[in-house]
């Protein structure tokens, strides 16, 4: 196994050993500035007294929006269809697994991290207080950091692990700028990856090109080129494919590298890069929490909206919004009499619920809604395992770029410090939970040959297992063991599993190149109406809990100037700007207006 040493991560090794736009066009990033609008609690004057918001939809978007709305004085009340709060980002509890006063196994949708150029969600976490005994701590003070990842290789190759950490040096005037970028990009894949020489200046200039592509021809012209082609990956090495085509796109944007458009690719690793050199970011690349989700972030965080006053109302399902002389007039829930009444709508839901609430009507008063229609989805789920002994493999996130099912994992107990798995969860045997997340579920496995939509649920449970040890055990190595495992889970809105219609009730935005195209506004042509989600049209442009915590700012914002309120606008924070790169992305406006290429880019 190869390990990279923090030393060759500092600034000045990485340097000498090797804005100011605008957030996106057509995206109004709203106010922003360097700390969030406060306004006061619920019943303060910021707001208009009495007026009533319903949010449809309990996921972060809905939850991030009741909490704006709430603080600011407006009397929320939150459906969601679910019997818990929290959408994809929730835990559960695996059914009849506590024993002797423990709590049950946790289990979840998919693990969930928080990388530090997150800073929309982090503002968020600050502002709920966790309960009674850790006085003026909040759920922020719950992440912990993962600092390393690991790219186990099937087939006898070696390991690569790397440390994943913030830079320890203040940041240097200029090293952002080509000459000194270009090195420190080169300088960071040559040393972690290990590919031809070649190869990693093509695909260090690759990232400088964009770096330093204006916001139009981002627009226009890498929306529009999908990342495998931008990178030239089909000419490349098997090892660039799977670690810079497949290995990025599948495992990070959750969309296959011949498809996936190279903004929002580009976009995100030009975010983890300022990450890592301290650059605008909220803390270290990699953080989870310190025990699962529903204890370290859902609970408190419903507990801090009661409190509030928001109402939830759980198991509702919306099957409407009804719409009239232009407004919407109220929303129709599958089993109930009355529809639900409201001064003000925000639709929180995943797209292909909300998409099916809107009407003929509803959608030829915004053309932005039918195009929703466009956006794409797919399976990006979890599978927990159960197991008898600690198995931590590496202090951070586990990427099996070999793996036909695109598989990622985490060790969570190891970041659970304030937790004894086997003493707090289960009966007692489970000492661990091995968190994997299957990302490609068209692909044939190893073991039956047939990819995950057309397996059982317990051929998935051991093909997932089969191709974890694969990765993991290879090369002689026994970091898993059959032995070991105690039992696993995987989330019941996942269903039909090996018949002849599988089901996803909790799917994932994808990210095809023109999906931005498609993404709709936070603000709609009607007036009452205002979109929350992952798949709103956001500065990060990716599906993420900080797309959905920043559309949901955006969203407030809307309702707030339709409602000419005097309160305070939600803070927007936008991905980090260098200054250094203003200038050249500047002069290549004018050079994408003349039809001109950037001046690095190759080809």
């Amino acid at each position: 196994m190869r390990t990279i040493t923090a030393a060759a991560h500092t600034r000045r090794a990485l340097l000498t050993g090797a804005a100011a736009t605008a957030a996106g066009l057509g995206l109004d990033l709203g106010p922003t500035g360097g700390g969030p609008a406060r306004a006061r609690a619920a019943g303060g004057s910021a707001g208009q007294p009495g007026r009533r918001v319903a949010v449809l939809g309990g996921g972060v978007a809905g939850l991030s929006a009741a909490q704006e709305l709430a603080e600011r004085g407006y009397r929320v009340t939150v459906y969601e269809r679910n019997g818990a709060l929290g959408g994809k980002a929730r835990s559960m509890d695996v059914p009849g697994t506590a024993r002797g006063g423990r709590r049950p196994l946790p289990g979840e949708h998919g693990f969930r991290f928080f990388p530090g150029f997150y800073r929309n969600l982090p503002d968020t976490l600050r502002r709920i207080p966790l309960p009674a005994g850790a006085p003026g701590r909040t759920v922020h003070d719950n992440l912990v950091d993962a600092t390393e990842e690991l790219f186990p290789r099937a087939g006898g190759r070696p390991a690569l692990r790397l440390p994943f950490r913030t830079v320890s040096a203040p940041p240097v005037l200029g090293e952002l700028l080509p000459d000194a970028l270009l090195q420190t990009l080169t300088g960071l894949l040559d040393t972690a990856l290990h590919l031809p020489a070649t190869e990693v200046a093509y695909f260090a200039n690759r990232l400088l090109v964009h770096f330093t592509s204006c916001e139009l021809r981002r627009y226009e012209q890498w929306e529009r080129v999908p990342w495998w082609r931008f990178i030239r990956a089909g000419e490349m090495s098997y090892d660039y494919q799977r670690l810079l085509g497949v290995g990025i796109t599948r495992n990070i944007v959750a969309t296959r590298a011949e498809e996936a458009s190279t903004r929002t690719v580009a976009r995100i690793l030009q975010a983890f890069v300022h990450n890592v050199l301290g650059r605008g970011n909220d803390g270290e690349p990699d953080r989870v929490l310190n025990a699962p989700i529903g204890e370290a972030w859902i609970g408190p965080w419903e507990h801090r909206l009661r409190s509030l006053g928001v109402r939830f109302e759980l198991g509702t399902e919306v099957e409407e919004l009804l719409y009239a002389g232009g407004r919407i007039t109220g929303v129709r829930l599958r089993d109930a009499s009355t529809p639900v009444l409201a001064d003000h709508y925000v639709s929180a839901m995943p797209v292909e619920h909300a998409r099916a609430t809107w009407g003929p009507a509803l959608r030829a008063a915004d053309p932005q809604l039918a195009r929703c229609d466009r956006l794409r989805t797919d399976w990006m789920v979890g599978v927990q395992f159960y197991l008898r002994a600690r198995t931590p493999i590496v202090h951070g996130h586990v990427d099996l770029v070999d793996s036909p099912w695109a598989v990622t994992c985490v060790g969570q107990a190891q970041f659970w410090r304030d937790r004894d798995f086997r003493r707090d969860y289960g009966d007692g045997q489970a000492a661990d939970c091995l968190s994997a997340i299957v990302s490609q579920w068209d692909a044939p496995g190893i073991v039956y040959g047939k990819p995950a939509l057309k397996c059982s649920r317990e051929e998935v449970v051991r093909e997932t297992w089969a191709q974890l040890k694969d990765s993991l055990n290879s090369g002689g190595r026994r970091v898993l063991d059959d032995a070991d495992l105690l039992t696993w889970f995987i989330d019941p809105a996942v269903t039909g599993l090996g018949g002849p219609a599988p089901a996803n009730r909790e799917q994932l935005l994808i990210h095809p190149a023109g999906t931005l195209y498609n993404r709709p506004s936070a603000a709609t042509a009607v007036p009452n109406l205002f979109l929350a989600g992952d798949y709103v049209a956001t500065d990060i442009d990716l599906a993420t809990m900080e797309g959905a915590n920043e559309s949901a700012r955006r969203a407030v914002n809307a309702l707030l100037d339709a409602d000419a309120s005097p309160a305070p606008r939600c803070t927007v924070w936008p991905l980090y700007r260098p200054p250094e790169l203003a200038a050249l992305q500047q002069q290549d406006e004018g050079r994408y207006r003349r039809g001109l290429p950037n001046v690095f880019d190759q080809g």
